[in-house]
């Protein structure tokens, strides 16, 4: 059993939370339960990247400390990429504890709305722990407070354990009749570099001092490793014969491969339905520009992989727009033609 917690507080020391938390994973280790814990403060530049490590998880702890008002942007923030990017099916199988505490008012209201959450991203909450603690030292010197937490943590196990189930809610309901929310076509790792990118005017100047290094390098090398045998002409004419005609896209691929200099460089320019395969790279920034080796390539213009599963596996290596390096298995469907 693994269960994992996300705590959306702010990682003081005096924090009630983090003691209320600590005992239960204290207890949850002594039940022989593989327990995982998600700082979301220190994790703030990749909250998004977090709704993946959910589906791993049989239950997971979502707690917050009340400040002033609310749960907190951090835990907020989580809850909005789950419901982004989250596997729906695999959450509906995973129970919830919400754990909130709080130095003002609203702790409990802060627990309802994890709980509802929870609910309408279609899975199981659990009684929760929530308090009104001025200090921390009032939970560590009151053993009554300290054996309920580990009645709560004992509690959420078995329910675990044993599987329980819970009556149908009307969050769901409303849920299967209202929602509209589409599903982004970005990933989360691709929503969070382009968030940073957005907002960095240094980034498109960077990227073509990158693009012009690129272009040199291999423009030196054109003329100097001709002895493989390779001809960019037989890739060009697989590219050519792939090629599916789209009106909605413009854009300008350029294909490097690292451990073939005698290639040259690949270059596709994607424009008006018509496309024009070029070996050598032009004068013009590309939108897209690909790094890859020979086999890669081969796997790729030979129906074995496609570009999105090579770089989604770290095999390619991409500078550009993410849409536009979607859009190359669209255009260039190797797969279907064979």
């Amino acid at each position: 059993m693994k269960i994992n917690i996300y705590y959306g507080g702010r990682g003081i020391i005096d924090d009630p939370t983090l003691y209320v938390i600590s005992r239960m994973a204290k207890v949850f280790r002594e039940l022989n339960v593989t327990v995982e814990q998600f700082n979301l403060y220190e994790q703030k530049n990749s909250i998004t990247s977090l709704a993946g490590t959910v589906k791993d998880a049989d239950g997971i702890l979502l707690a917050s400390t009340v400040e002033w008002y609310g749960v907190g942007g951090f835990m907020t923030q989580f809850l909005d990429a789950l419901w982004l990017y989250g596997d729906k099916k695999k959450i509906a199988a995973i129970y919830m504890m919400p754990v909130v505490m709080s130095t003002t008012y609203g702790e409990r209201d802060g627990m309802t709305y994890l709980s509802t959450a929870w609910e309408i991203l279609g899975g199981l909450p659990c009684d929760g722990v929530c308090g009104y603690i001025e200090e921390t030292q009032t939970l560590e010197d009151n053993t009554a407070y300290s054996d309920l937490i580990e009645k709560k943590a004992e509690n959420f196990y078995r329910s675990i354990n044993q599987k329980l189930s819970g009556l149908p809610n009307s969050n769901q309901a409303v849920k299967a009749r209202i929602s509209m929310t589409m599903t982004p076509d970005l990933t989360p790792q691709e929503s969070e570099q382009l968030s940073q990118y957005a907002s960095d005017e240094s980034f498109v100047q960077t990227q073509k001092e990158d693009i012009q290094e690129l272009t040199n390098l291999f423009r030196s090398r054109m003329g100097k490793d001709t002895a493989s045998g390779d001809d960019p002409e037989e890739y060009l004419a697989k590219f050519r014969a792939a090629y599916t005609p789209s009106d909605k896209v413009r854009a300008l691929y350029r294909i490097s491969v690292t451990d073939r200099p005698a290639l040259k460089v690949l270059q596709l320019q994607v424009a008006g339905g018509s496309c024009t395969c070029t070996a050598g790279a032009s004068e013009d920034a590309a939108d897209v520009v690909i790094s890859l080796e020979k086999e890669i390539l081969d796997n790729i213009v030979g129906a074995r992989m496609t570009f999105q599963r090579a770089f989604m596996s770290g095999s390619m290596k991409m500078k550009g727009e993410f849409k536009l390096l979607r859009l190359l298995d669209q255009l260039f469907p190797f797969m279907e033609k064979e």
